[in-house]
């Protein structure tokens, strides 16, 4: 069943950039538009799989719920959409994603405790910023920000919309990354052997922490607090995560957002 909307309030939209286009997330569906190999603009749309909404209220859960829903959706997208290339899907990010995992393990057990475990969250991060300085995934993550904005405060032209988006997922780094290093700290506190699982579990807890403070700093975006827990994000976009998109990159975006508004039009019908 489709979230209901009071009539003339903006669908809470998310979005993820591709190397190619734009994925777009609402309450109910999903949309894609791409630049396909011949020049043309491709899209498609879907219903989007759902956890109860019970789960989706629950603190420290929802998080990790709605990163399983995302991820649902990717192989979705693939299948209507074959030509839509996902942020990965490089050589050179992939390289690094492999180099990532085994030097963190190494500095896990060279520099041992806090640092080593500091020194390998941060390594893990390098897959993740190289994938968003290769192609045109920075002006894509541009364009999803651009297109959701210009949509929420009902203007006429994304183009003029600001590349730094309050809800961009990069807000979650720093207090998921905060959390993990306390998860850890906790359980070299507690004596309890590391292991594949436990880290599994404090990555999890991670997500959920981070989570719920994204949900605080939102409910009180106005407070000071909120603004110092955004900063790392809004830097982080700013330097390094979006760039400005060009016209044709803007022109996926508005066919991303067509789509999905009326995916969610056709759902709520």
């Amino acid at each position: 069943m489709s979230e209901v909307v009071a009539e003339g309030e903006p669908l809470r939209l998310g979005g993820m950039a591709l190397r190619n286009g734009l994925l777009v997330h609402g309450p109910s569906a999903w949309a894609a538009a791409i630049r396909a190999g011949d020049g043309t603009i491709a899209r498609a749309s879907g219903r989007k799989p759902r956890a109860p909404q019970a789960v989706e209220r629950v603190p420290g859960a929802r998080g990790v719920v709605k990163l399983g829903e995302a991820m649902v959706v990717i192989p979705l997208v693939r299948r209507a959409l074959p030509e839509a290339r996902l942020p990965f899907e490089d050589g050179a990010v992939l390289g690094a994603a492999a180099a990532a995992s085994v030097g963190g393990a190494l500095l896990k057990r060279r520099l041992g405790g806090t640092r080593g475990e500091a020194a390998a969250i941060a390594l893990s991060l390098a897959p993740s910023l190289l994938a968003l300085r290769s192609g045109d995934v920075a002006q894509y993550h541009g364009v999803e920000h651009k297109a959701i904005a210009a949509y929420e405060q009902g203007a006429a032209d994304a183009s003029e919309a600001a590349k730094e988006h309050d809800r961009c997922g990069s807000h979650l780094m720093a207090p998921m990354l905060a959390a993990n290093l306390a998860g850890v700290a906790l359980l070299r506190r507690a004596a309890v052997a590391p292991s594949p699982l436990t880290g599994a579990l404090v990555s999890l807890g991670s997500m959920g922490v981070a989570v719920e403070v994204f949900v605080w700093s939102e409910r009180h975006a106005e407070s000071r607090a909120a603004r110092l827990l955004r900063r790392p994000g809004h830097e982080l976009q700013r330097a390094i995560g979006t760039r400005e998109p060009t016209e044709e990159q803007l022109e996926v975006g508005r066919a991303a957002l067509a789509e999905i508004l009326r995916a969610e039009g056709a759902l709520a019908a």
